[in-house]
């Protein structure tokens, strides 16, 4: 019989989880999620085709856990699924700042914790996930947390101590991206663009290239210098950047973040 795995916590990034296990061809009999609510619940079950049940019975049937939760709420979730937690199960923890060392000081002796560090991406099979093996869990766990991830994007495996960098990059990362794009856009809207031209314009161009780095494997730099001809409308635009000190802005953004996270691992 293959083994199981259960999902705990059925939020935005647990489902986008679910369905890109189904998608990479995982078999629903030997999926699980644990979800309270009832109403929510039968909709999974009606989307997927899972099975859903409490987190204790999730817990005692899977070989492999993820746990999709707050931060603020993995204590309470651990409390509740320590009992039928056993040795030689995998637990992989997608919650910010919870310390692997955290998971196993709450576990059974003989569980082994991958922490992971997810993206919004997933949604849309492109997110970035960092993970790290806790203190006793061999490589064929490693490469289970792996390939669960593997099913919404692409996976590196990191130290725990670089884990808060790593939140800092790609964890937040996305909204910093947002923000770029939401103010390209307003900045069309103020040049007397349409909003909805000023839109596409952005992404496209966002999405362009973000794929000829991903595709050329060419560094950022020579990308940049290409585009910019001596004395042209681009350099113009980068001056003013360097002028606002954007670069080192960006710097500032990231060690907060990356503070942020150290002190919320810290709290836990």
């Amino acid at each position: 019989m293959s083994s199981q795995t259960a999902i705990l916590g059925a939020g935005v990034m647990g489902e986008t989880l679910l369905s890109g296990l189904v998608r990479a061809g995982r078999r629903v009999d030997r999926l699980l999620v644990g979800e309270k609510r009832a109403e929510r619940a039968r909709e999974l079950e009606e989307r997927y085709g899972v099975s859903v049940v409490t987190n204790v019975e999730a817990a005692g049937k899977a070989d492999t856990l993820a746990l999709v939760v707050k931060p603020q709420d993995m204590g309470d979730l651990l409390e509740e699924i320590a009992g039928v937690l056993r040795p030689g199960q995998l637990v992989v923890s997608l919650a910010a700042g919870i310390t692997t060392a955290f998971i196993e000081s709450r576990v059974p002796e003989g569980v082994a914790v991958v922490r992971v560090m997810p993206n919004t991406p997933a949604l849309v099979d492109e997110g970035m996930s960092a993970i790290s093996p806790g203190s006793h869990c061999d490589d064929t766990q490693l490469a289970e947390a792996e390939s669960l991830m593997a099913s919404v994007g692409k996976v590196l495996r990191i130290p725990e101590r670089q884990q808060d960098a790593v939140t800092a990059i790609s964890g937040s990362g996305p909204a910093y991206i947002f923000f770029v794009v939401e103010s390209m856009i307003e900045a069309g809207v103020h040049l007397g663009l349409p909003r909805t031209t000023a839109s596409e314009l952005v992404i496209q161009t966002l999405v362009g290239s973000a794929k000829m780095l991903r595709e050329t494997g060419t560094h950022p730099t020579v990308l940049r210098e290409q585009v910019t001809s001596p004395g042209g409308t681009t350099a113009s635009a980068l001056r003013e950047l360097e002028i606002h000190r954007v670069r080192a802005a960006f710097l500032a953004a990231m060690e907060a973040a990356r503070d942020r996270s150290r002190e919320l691992a810290q709290g836990s």
